[in-house]
């Protein structure tokens, strides 16, 4: 039998949402079409896909082989499509928002490969690139690997980038902008502001541990996307909140250095080995020379802290 490529991309997409409001707004189609098709295909193969009841959504067996063979499926197809018209498909990079280190290794490829093309998008959150890094809408994203609630994947690799220092961002008349460094005990005396997306669970579990790990407080916890997002709330609110101490501040705030220890945040490049960009490596390549130039893969000589499972890695990989 033939198959109806639509079909196979419904299919996918659900597979990876499990959810199918979520997979029909992927695919910009309504849900009852979404579960039309979906019947319809089901129908042709002659195997139920999916099982599925008023809460939940899962893959049959027969489900997660076509979900896996579909994805390689649909990447194929698109690059026969680039080589019969003599076109190429950009290299999609997840940046995961403003301001970040990735935006740098952005640059860098820019500079160092002029003739790669690439689409850089902002997901906000490894927990919302996965899906997309699975099915090959995206061919390398950024961010941390650990506090998604669930695993990367068997697809999915890895590639340690870099450990970016945090440190705390206050407004100007803050009482500890009396402070050159900050001892990271000394914010158990001044709840946080926790500032994050949804889609940013991996930024989620790191605060939440640092917060158990040192005995911290939290003011409020506000829900946005970015950097700019971040500092308006601090502005408003006036309470301290986790950021990079080195980024530009808009007038009124000020950030100063963590120390005793250094919290860190580890940064991961993230792609899938299955269905592979043709400039998947030669753009790792780069990242990974110019991470290793600039140290970035470097815990500092003075006291620093991770999560337990970024430490392990670090180990691994040292």
């Amino acid at each position: 039998m033939d198959l109806d490529l639509r079909q196979v991309r419904y299919a996918v997409t659900l597979a990876d949402e499990l959810h199918f409001g979520r997979a029909a707004e992927r695919l910009t189609i309504a849900q009852q079409t979404l579960s039309a098709q979906i019947r319809t295909l089901e129908k042709r193969l002659g195997v139920p896909l999916f099982t599925r009841d008023r809460r939940h959504v899962a893959l049959t067996p027969a489900g997660e082989t076509f979900a896996e063979r579909g994805r390689r499926l649909l990447i194929d197809a698109e690059r026969l499509v680039d080589e019969i018209t003599h076109t190429c498909t950009p290299l999609r990079i997840d940046v995961v928002a403003e301001g970040l280190p990735p935006t740098l290794l952005i640059h860098h490829l820019r500079t160092q490969a002029p003739g790669l093309p690439f689409e850089v998008l902002q997901s906000h959150g490894m927990a919302a690139a996965l899906p997309r890094l699975l099915t090959g809408d995206l061919d390398v994203a950024f961010g941390r690997p650990f506090g998604l609630g669930r695993p990367l994947g068997a697809a999915l690799a890895t590639m340690p980038v870099g450990l970016d220092p945090l440190g705390v961002i206050i407004p100007a008349d803050h009482p500890l902008a009396d402070r050159a460094e900050v001892p990271l005990a000394a914010l158990a005396d001044h709840p946080l502001l926790i500032h994050a997306a949804d889609e940013s669970a991996e930024w989620h579990d790191w605060v939440d541990q640092a917060v158990a790990a040192f005995g911290l407080k939290v003011a409020t916890r506000v829900r946005g996307h970015g950097r700019t997002s971040a500092l308006a709330a601090v502005q408003v609110l006036r309470h301290p909140v986790f950021g990079r101490a080195s980024a530009h501040l808009p007038d009124g705030l000020t950030a100063r250095p963590l120390t005793d220890p250094v919290p860190l945040y580890p940064w991961h490049a993230v792609w899938n080995t299955t269905t592979a960009h043709p400039a998947v490596n030669r753009a790792l390549e780069l990242i990974h020379a110019y991470a290793r130039t600039h140290h970035w893969h470097r815990p500092p000589s003075a006291n620093w802290w991770l999560p337990e499972p970024d430490r392990n890695t670090l180990r691994a990989t040292n």
